[in-house]
């Protein structure tokens, strides 16, 4: 028989396809290998005469849409061609049962080759998944690389963004670039400014965040001021203590940005914003607040 093959240049691997996740052979193709003269009819009759031995994970058949998706060596359809009998496959189990049903001496012979086909075709698979697996994992550590380079020059941009000055008259520059630090908190903010006035009610009446504000015993923010705040917005503590000279903006007790001027009076007068980057410096200021909470 394998003399039939090699004369015929038949090679069974090309015979095999995936479908549905398992890799099967089409009953036409079997009918050739094993010299059946009544082609698939003979195969179907010793199935049929033996169908508890072909379960579905043995022998199924295919539907319109695969027969049409699939490009089959030996059988011949056009997308969107009506089939009068869609084909039937077998698993590589289906095959070894098949060729004990047929009974004949061609089919054991041949079902030897089949097998080693398709053992090569796992061999074949498993090196190419193996292949793709480390291009995928090359792929992924590549991303990553540049993920932190993408972070990095973010960072950088952000560094950018957060250490300004600003000019005289720039008022609505520094208004808008102080409002928007204010909404980087997601849990709590907490603003110390001495002179604050109701401009900082106005800055954070839109937050969903719980703000603390330190300011000076004696300041343009009245405590009438405070209380009708509250009854409307329910957001804001205010301590009163002198120990604070600078203001300060901390984000979610993480980030502490320095502003060089009161809220009140950004962009009266040239001021800068830094964001604090020693963290030693950040968490001992962080550490002191938490006194007056």
């Amino acid at each position: 028989m394998n003399e039939i093959i090699e004369k015929e240049n038949i090679n069974i691997e090309n015979m095999i396809y995936e479908i549905r996740g398992k890799q099967v052979m089409l009953d036409s193709d079997l009918s050739k290998l094993y010299h059946c003269k009544n082609g698939t009819k003979d195969i179907n009759k010793a199935v049929k005469r033996n169908i508890d031995r072909f379960p579905s994970d043995f022998y199924f058949q295919l539907t319109s849409e695969e027969c049409s998706r699939f490009q089959f060596g030996t059988l011949k359809i056009k997308r969107g061609e009506n089939i009068k009998y869609l084909p039937h496959v077998f698993t590589e189990q289906g095959v070894a049962m098949l060729a004990t049903v047929l009974k004949s001496e061609i089919a054991s012979k041949v079902s030897i080759d089949i097998m080693r086909a398709f053992v090569a075709m796992r061999h074949y698979i498993g090196n190419n998944e193996y292949r793709l697996l480390n291009v995928e994992s090359k792929i992924v550590e590549h991303d990553n690389d540049i993920r932190l380079l993408q972070e990095s020059f973010s960072k950088f941009e952000e560094k950018k963004q957060v250490n300004d000055i600003y000019f005289t008259d720039q008022i609505y520059d520094a208004y808008s670039k102080i409002k928007d630090i204010f909404s980087l908190a997601n849990q709590e903010l907490i603003i110390i400014d001495s002179y604050a006035d109701k401009t900082v009610l106005d800055m954070i009446k839109d937050l969903s965040v719980k703000v603390l504000l330190i300011t000076k015993e004696s300041n343009k923010l009245s405590d009438l001021d405070i209380e009708k705040y509250n009854k409307q917005y329910s957001n804001l503590k205010v301590i009163r203590n002198n120990d604070f000279h600078d203001r300060y903006f901390i984000i979610d007790k993480n980030e502490v940005y320095h502003c060089g001027t009161s809220i009140n009076n950004a962009g009266s007068k040239v001021f800068s914003i830094n964001i604090l980057e020693d963290n030693i410096v950040k968490n001992s200021l962080i550490r002191e607040i938490k006194k007056y909470e």
